[in-house]
């Protein structure tokens, strides 16, 4: 017997006992996804205005409290960062279109990130547990594909691509949680 069987039979057996939470979040991402591919351009201006309230908030935040703390370390180096998120907040507020160019870039990088981290998850899977995780991987490489596509297509992929590829990768990764909840639900743990 291998020395992480136990560790194997404990994520067994949580996955076992926690099945419907998998499954509730899979269903919800496959609704908002679905609902962020019929609708691309107005996911993606929601998305950018989203982001923009984000920066701006946070900067704001920022802006106050290094004024408040202005005698400790690093006071320019926190003004800095707080004006430029105060910065980029406004730009993607009075511009969304244009900023969603910007966000698209940062989206490129989430799916490869994403691809590679859900590939490396698939794996791990396959190693400690039989079932499904062929869907994980399949999700790891769609990820990989939308984003080479989304590089290809810019600039003029932007207004609609990160509400379609984020649909897209929502569908995929919430029925890969789908079709893991069901296998959980179904393979007993061990004693």
């Amino acid at each position: 017997m291998s020395t992480n069987q136990p560790d194997i039979n404990m994520f067994r057996r949580a996955a076992h006992d926690h099945w419907v939470l998998f499954l509730v979040e899979g269903v919800v991402l496959v609704v908002l996804g679905a609902t962020a591919i019929v609708i691309p351009v107005l996911a993606t201006l929601a998305a950018t205005i989203l982001f923009g309230w984000l920066f701006l908030v946070s900067g704001i935040m920022g802006l106050v409290s290094t004024f408040w703390m202005r005698q400790a370390p690093g006071f320019w180096w926190a003004l800095i960062s707080a004006v430029l998120g105060i910065v980029v907040g406004a730009l993607l507020l009075a511009s969304p279109l244009r900023g969603a160019v910007s966000l698209t870039i940062v989206l490129v990088a989430f799916f490869i990130i994403e691809g590679v981290a859900s590939i490396m998850f698939a794996l791990d899977h396959k190693r400690e547990l039989s079932g499904r995780w062929g869907w994980m991987l399949m999700s790891g490489i769609v990820d990989l594909v939308l984003g080479a596509m989304i590089f290809a297509g810019l600039p003029s992929t932007a207004a609609w691509a990160i509400g379609l590829l984020v649909g897209i990768n929502m569908v995929f990764g919430g029925t890969a949680l789908v079709a893991m909840a069901v296998h959980a639900r179904e393979a007993a743990p061990s004693p």
